[in-house]
């Protein structure tokens, strides 16, 4: 993961000594411990939540699918379903600015 080697943590513990010193060296290492440990089990958690979410959404998708195989007007349906939720827009040759709202009453 962050590609250390053998020296690298072998530097580090003679940092750690030097500057903790060998009485508060094994209760800062159990600490570091716990934290790594507590932090990849969060990850661990976070991931298989996104998993399972991901494996729920395909199989949703997947039903959907084989729903759509087996009936064929779903298709019609689908379509439109679109049509009358999609925004109206102007005739062509015709401007937004010129229609009236029906509960508009200019005179």
């Amino acid at each position: 993961m962050f590609d250390v080697g053998m020296g690298e943590i072998g530097l580090i513990a003679i940092v750690a000594l030097l500057v903790l010193g060998p009485e508060r060296l094994p209760g800062a290492a159990r600490t570091a411990g716990a934290l790594v440990r507590k932090a990849r089990q969060s990850w661990q958690n976070v991931r298989a939540e996104i998993e399972s979410e991901l494996a729920a959404e395909e199989l949703k998708n997947s039903i959907r699918r084989a729903a759509a195989a087996a009936d064929p007007r779903a298709d019609i349906n689908a379509a439109l379903r679109d049509v009358v939720n999609a925004p109206s827009t102007p005739a062509p040759g015709q401007s937004a600015a010129t229609e009236t709202p029906a509960g508009d009453a200019r005179h």
